[in-house]
């Protein structure tokens, strides 16, 4: 089972703004940034997806219907592939959040909720959700999934069993690729591809 996961392109946001959950434009149109993403799917060889799944955020679900339609495949949104929810500190510069606050969430990683939304363990469990859910659809695949970093880097935690903390540490370009293959005899996950 193959699973490719495409961080959506750049947003039409000032950088050092945090916009986890927030609904924000592209920066390009969502045409020219699928043709650039379909170029380099097809450099890579990434087969060719049965079906592609989105985030329903703006950023991503503009660009995987414009994918969904070139590749002619179904198209599916689902909440859970959103960007954990950063509650307060959503659309504020990340240098004007309180730096007390920022030390307190760093402190308790996983179970911190100074900003008012989503812990990182409730987002995990959101992600795990979502995983669990497509694990049980093998004719799915090679699926392409359209999301955000933070899902991508959670699902590659979950199944290369890797401590989420050491994932945030690998770079993940905007319109980034991770590449990912189960193989279901062996029921073991292998990465293919980071950040192609």
């Amino acid at each position: 089972m193959d699973i490719v996961l495409i961080r959506h392109p750049a947003v039409a946001l000032d950088a050092g703004v945090c916009y986890g959950h927030s609904d924000v434009a592209l920066a390009d149109d969502a045409e020219t940034s699928s043709s650039a993403l379909a170029l380099k799917l097809a450099r890579l060889q990434v087969p060719a997806p049965r079906v592609l799944m989105s985030s329903p955020l703006t950023r991503c679900s503009a660009v995987a219907a414009e994918m969904a339609n070139d590749f002619g495949c179904v198209l599916s949104h689902d909440d859970r592939l959103k960007e954990m929810n950063f509650g307060a500190w959503e659309t504020q510069r990340w240098d004007a959040i309180d730096r007390a606050l920022l030390d307190d969430w760093a402190a308790n990683f996983e179970h911190a909720r100074a900003h008012g939304g989503e812990s990182v363990a409730q987002f995990v469990e959101r992600v795990r959700a979502w995983l669990d859910a497509f694990g049980q659809t093998r004719e799915l695949s090679p699926a392409y999934v359209v999301t955000h970093a933070g899902v991508m880097r959670a699902i590659a935690s979950l199944v290369l069993d890797v401590p989420l903390e050491r994932c945030l540490t690998w770079s993940l370009d905007m319109a980034g690729i991770v590449w990912l293959r189960r193989d279901d005899e062996a029921q073991q996950w292998a990465l293919v591809r980071w950040n192609a």
